[in-house]
């Protein structure tokens, strides 16, 4: 891959992570009311899940993730089920977000965030199809060298992570500023009917 063409596709999946979708829901609502360090544990489990996406693509292997829609369907229904376990315990919830940063710190806690970002992003069986129809257009992928899926590994994870990033840090520094506890609950709540929607949307996508 040539320089122009790295930061081509740099470009185009930054500008793709970028848009309002479930996931950003996620990172935004979980760096809102447990923290940031939730937030950045979401964002890795969503570039897991893109780096799962792109190893199947780069390898050639959608035929097999195609004959696997059955298990994919399965992680989705998952992933949409645990967004609204979360946001009906965000919404029903008196506890505060200091209180829920205390007690979701914990390895256990920040694990469950890595699984919500992955399981989020392995239930969208389409993104195979999308990386394996983009990567060709950079790379020959007859003669994909170590270097070329080590650079796109790491294009990948930079640019999908940074932006992700970039939304949780953002999360985190305006929900820092609601000192007001009556405030501070309205967004829990709000998060929660968020997280609530995201998850209804990901369970009624699913196909039949």
């Amino acid at each position: 891959m040539s320089l122009d063409e790295s930061l081509i596709l740099f470009a185009t999946l930054g500008l793709l992570a970028a848009l309002p979708s479930t996931s950003v829901v996620l990172v935004v609502t979980r760096s809102a009311t447990a923290g940031l360090r939730h937030g950045l544990a979401v964002v890795l489990g969503i570039v897991l899940g893109d780096l799962l996406f792109v190893a199947i693509a780069l390898l050639g292997l959608t035929v097999l993730a195609d004959a696997l829609g059955g298990l994919f369907l399965l992680v989705k229904l998952l992933g949409g089920l645990y967004l609204v376990w979360l946001g009906g315990t965000m919404l029903f919830s008196r506890s505060t977000r200091r209180r829920a940063s205390a007690n979701g710190g914990s390895a256990s806690g920040l694990l469950g965030s890595v699984v919500a970002g992955l399981l989020l992003t392995v239930g969208d069986l389409k993104a195979i199809l999308f990386y394996a129809s983009l990567f060709p257009l950079f790379v020959d992928l007859e003669a994909l060298g170590i270097a070329d899926l080590l650079l796109i590994i790491l294009i990948t994870a930079l640019s999908v992570g940074g932006v992700k990033l970039g939304y949780a840090v953002a999360a985190s520094k305006v929900t820092g500023l609601v000192r007001s506890a009556r405030l501070g609950r309205a967004a829990h709540r709000g998060a929660g009917l968020l997280l609530l929607g995201a998850g209804g949307y990901l369970i009624t996508s699913a196909p039949s």
